[in-house]
C-alpha cells in the first residue's frame, strides 16, 4: 500500500469537511432547523443510491484487482462493459421508483410545520434524476480503485463535496426554496458520472496499450452478481441501517430533531475518513496480494489494523473531550445542547466502527461478501427495533446510544467471522 494513495484519499475526503465547517452554520442559520434537516435528508437519499449498483461496483474492483494479479488483463475490457450496462438498467429502475413515490405521496411521511409540501414533491422528482447517476458512477469509481487510481478519483471526490455543501449555501444567499438548495446536488452527480467514466477508460487504454472492443457476457454478469449478489444484500439493508435514525427521528419526532441529531453525527462519524483512507486502498491491494503472494497477506493487513485502532482511538477521545467547546463555537446560538451528548455517545461507536472497517474490507477481499450481507440481515431488525425504543424513550440521545450498539456488536460479529472465515 503507497502512503501517497492514503494521502489523495484522506484529501478528498477531509476538503469537503472544511467547506462544510465554513457552511454548515450559515446554512442552518439561513434554512431554519426544519429547512435544514429536510436537506440532510436529500443528503442521505443520494447515500442510499449505491443499492442500486447491485453491488457491481465492489465486485468489478474486486474482479479486476484479480485479474491484474494474474495478468489476465485482456478479460478487463468485457468486465467493465458488462458491469456498466447492468447498472445502466438498475439506475432507470432507480430514477422510476423515486418518481413514484413521489406521486405516492411520500412526502407525507416527513413531519413539517414551515415548508410547503410540494416544494418536497419536486426536490423528490430532481433526486430521481441524482440517484441512477449516482449508482452508475459506483461502477466507474470501482474500475479506477481496481487500477489505483487514487489521485483521479479523490480529485473528482473533492470537487463533488464542495459541491455538495458549497452548492447549496450559495443557493441559499437568494433563495431558501427547497428545489433551488437540491438543485446543485442533482447537478454534480450528472457532471461526476460523466467524468468517472472517462477516468476508468483512461485506465484501462493506459494498461492494455491498445484500444480494445468487448461486449456483454453473461458468463462474467454470473461472476460478478456470485460476488456482487451478495453485496446487494448489504447495499440494500446497510443504507438503511445508515440512514434509519435520521428518518425515523423525522417521522416519530420532527424535521427539526433531525438537525439536533445530523449536527454532531456529522461531526463525529466523518473522523472515519481516516479509515476510510486505508481501507479504500487496501481492499484492492489486498484482493491482488492474495492472488501474487498468498502467504503475505496476513502481516500486511495486521500490520494496518493495530495502525488504525491506535490512530481512532486517540482521535476518538480527543474528539469527546473538545465537543463541548468546539460545537458552541462552531454552530453558535443555533446549537441545541443535545447536540454535545449525542456527540460524545457517538465517538464510542466511531470506535468500534474503525476496526469493524477493517475486517469488513479483509472478508470482501477474500471474496466472503456472503458472510458480511449474512450479518447485515440479522443486525437490521436488531437495529430497528433498538432504535424505535431507545428514541421514544431517550429522543435524539437514545437514537445515538442505538447507534453505537450497533456498531459494537457489528464490529465484534466481523472479527468473528473474519476468524472463522481463515480457519475454514
Amino acid at each position: 500500500m503507497r502512503l501517497t494513495d492514503v494521502g489523495w484519499n484522506l484529501g478528498g475526503l477531509a476538503l469537503p469537511l472544511c467547506v462544510a465547517v465554513l457552511t454548515v452554520p450559515s446554512l442552518l442559520a439561513t434554512l431554519g432547523q426544519e429547512r435544514f434537516g429536510l436537506l440532510a435528508l436529500a443528503w442521505g437519499l443520494i447515500g442510499y443510491a449505491s443499492v442500486f449498483d447491485l453491488g457491481l461496483g465492489r465486485a468489478l474492483t474486486q474482479m479486476v484487482a484479480r485479474l491484474r494479479g494474474r495478468k489476465e488483463l485482456s478479460a478487463i475490457p468485457e468486465v467493465l462493459v458488462t458491469a456498466g450496462r447492468i447498472t445502466l438498467v438498475t439506475g432507470l429502475i432507480c430514477g422510476v421508483l423515486i418518481v413514484f413515490l413521489s406521486l405516492m405521496g411520500a412526502h407525507d411521511w416527513i413531519r413539517v410545520e414551515n415548508t410547503p409540501t410540494n416544494e418536497i414533491s419536486i426536490a423528490m422528482l430532481m433526486l430521481a434524476v441524482a440517484l441512477p447517476a449516482q449508482s452508475m458512477s459506483m461502477t466507474y469509481r470501482g474500475m479506477n480503485e481496481a487500477f489505483l487510481n487514487f489521485r483521479g478519483i479523490n480529485l473528482l471526490r473533492a470537487g463533488l463535496g464542495i459541491v455538495n455543501f458549497a452548492g447549496p449555501y450559495v443557493v441559499c444567499l437568494f433563495t431558501a426554496r427547497l428545489p433551488w438548495i437540491v438543485a446543485p446536488l442533482v447537478l454534480s452527480r450528472l457532471l461526476s458520472l460523466f467524468i468517472y467514466r472517462r477516468l476508468a477508460l483512461g485506465c484501462l487504454q493506459k494498461e492494455l496499450e491498445t484500444r480494445a472492443n468487448a461486449s456483454y457476457s453473461k458468463a462474467v454478469a454470473r461472476k460478478l452478481f456470485s460476488f456482487g449478489g451478495w453485496l446487494t444484500v448489504s447495499n440494500i439493508i446497510s443504507p438503511v441501517l445508515l440512514q434509519a435514525d435520521r428518518f425515523i427521528i423525522a417521522s416519530t419526532l420532527s424535521a427539526a430533531a433531525v438537525s439536533v441529531y445530523v449536527l454532531p453525527y456529522e461531526v463525529v462519524v466523518q473522523s472515519l475518513i481516516l479509515v476510510g483512507a486505508v481501507s479504500s486502498v487496501m481492499f484492492p491491494g489486498l484482493s491482488k496480494i492474495m492472488q501474487e503472494a498468498p502467504d503475505q497477506w496476513r502481516a500486511y493487513f495486521n500490520k494496518w489494523l493495530w495502525r488504525v485502532m491506535g490512530l481512532m482511538l486517540l482521535v476518538c477521545g480527543v474528539m469527546a473531550a473538545l465537543l463541548p467547546v468546539v460545537l458552541p463555537l462552531w454552530i453558535g446560538e443555533h446549537l441545541d445542547p443535545r447536540s454535545i451528548s449525542v456527540g460524545q455517545v457517538l465517538c464510542l461507536g466511531v470506535f468500534a466502527n474503525a476496526i469493524g472497517s477493517m475486517f469488513f474490507a479483509l472478508l470482501h477481499a477474500q471474496g466472503r461478501a456472503d458472510l458480511t450481507a449474512k450479518l447485515h440481515m440479522v443486525e437490521l431488525p436488531l437495529f430497528l427495533a433498538v432504535l424505535f425504543f431507545l428514541i421514544s424513550q431517550m429522543g435524539v440521545v437514545g437514537a445515538a446510544w442505538a447507534w453505537v450498539a450497533r456498531m459494537g456488536f457489528d464490529a465484534a460479529a466481523l472479527v468473528w467471522l473474519a476468524r472463522r472465515s481463515r480457519h475454514a
